[in-house]
C-alpha cells in the first residue's frame, strides 16, 4: 500500500476535554456576548440569569451524553422476591425539569433585549381615504 501524497493527507487536531468549569466559563461568555446590548438597568438580572443558563447547559449536555449512553430507562426492583420492570431513570426525569428551566431562562433573557422598532413607509394609504371623507 502506497502512502497517500502529502497534500491529500487529512490531520485531525485532538479535542481537549474542558473542565466542566471550563465549559460553564466558555458558555456565559458565548451569552455575555449575544445579551451584550442590553440595557444597564437589568444588566444585574442578565449576569444572574446568564450564570444559570450556562450552568444548565452544560448539565444538560452532561444529562444528554449519559442518556445517549445508558438510555431513558432501566431495570428495577425493590427487593430479589419480585420481578424486575421498567422505570425511567432518575437522570431523564432531571433532564427534562432542567431542560423546561433551561428554555425559561432563556426566554427570558430574550425578552429583556431590546426591540427594533420598524419605521412604516407612508403608502399614501390613510391621505386616500381622508380624501374620500
Amino acid at each position: 500500500m502506497t502512502p497517500l501524497p502529502r497534500k491529500e493527507v487529512i490531520y485531525v487536531a485532538r479535542k481537549k476535554e474542558l473542565t466542566k468549569a471550563d465549559r460553564i466559563n466558555a458558555e456565559e461568555k458565548r451569552l455575555r456576548t449575544i445579551y451584550k446590548n442590553i440595557d444597564k438597568d437589568n444588566k444585574a438580572i442578565i449576569d444572574g440569569l446568564i450564570q444559570r443558563a450556562a450552568y444548565m447547559r452544560v448539565a444538560l449536555e452532561d444529562y444528554e451524553r449519559d442518556l445517549d449512553e445508558k438510555g431513558y430507562v432501566e431495570m428495577f426492583t425493590q427487593s430479589p422476591s419480585t420481578p424486575p420492570y421498567e422505570r425511567e431513570r432518575p437522570v431523564a426525569r432531571l433532564y427534562n425539569t432542567m431542560n423546561k428551566n433551561y428554555q425559561s431562562i432563556i426566554k427570558q433573557l430574550g425578552d429583556l433585549v431590546p426591540k427594533e422598532v420598524k419605521a412604516v413607509e407612508d403608502d399614501g394609504f390613510t391621505d386616500f381615504i381622508a380624501q374620500r371623507y
